[in-house]
């Protein structure tokens, strides 16, 4: 091998490194300094065999006047959901917008996108440990982070009361 292909192995490694090193990175500072969204779950089956323990989200977060968005192909493929916390904490839908602006006080981005008929935000998928589905049956809330820019990142699932729910493991038995 000429030390040109070994050169060339070894940026291309580097580069994959500092890529990756780069993305922990903001996602670390989103989970800092990222605010935090509850939306509103709908029901969807939590089991995959080749995937182990998993619960599929699928969101259910209403326009403010309670309804839900309906198949809609004039939405561009990718955009941005505009949302604002309700009185009870709740995010709700205010519109759907191509660019970052206009944005109001108190709403926020969460970027989208299209890919059929279903819109995306990227958090469409909780695993948890193997044991603890039973504690996760009674989400009622995906909690994002998300920052200026429409980034999000799921953090975790919410229950009926607002509580972040952390799976209690009996002690394991002493051998």
């Amino acid at each position: 091998m000429s030390k040109v292909n070994k050169f060339l192995i070894v940026a291309n490694l580097a580069a994959l490194f500092v890529y990756f090193g780069y993305t922990v990175f903001q996602k670390e500072r989103l989970l800092e300094e990222g605010t935090l969204l509850l939306l509103k779950l709908a029901p969807v089956d939590p089991r995959s065999l080749m995937q182990g323990d998993y619960m599929a989200l699928r969101y259910a977060f209403p326009f403010p006047d309670g309804t839900l968005p309906v198949r809609d192909d004039t939405l561009p493929r990718r955009g941005f959901c505009i949302v604002e916390p309700g009185h009870d904490g709740v995010a709700a839908i205010k519109r759907f917008q191509a660019a970052k602006e206009p944005l109001s006080p108190g709403e926020y981005l969460i970027a989208y996108t299209r890919p059929d008929y279903r819109i995306r935000i990227g958090a469409e998928s909780f695993f948890f440990q193997e044991g603890t589905g039973s504690f996760y049956e009674k989400a009622e809330y995906g909690g994002l982070k998300v920052d200026s820019n429409g980034n999000s990142l799921l953090i975790g699932l919410f229950d009926d009361q607002k509580n972040r729910i952390v799976p209690v493991l009996p002690a394991q038995k002493s051998q």
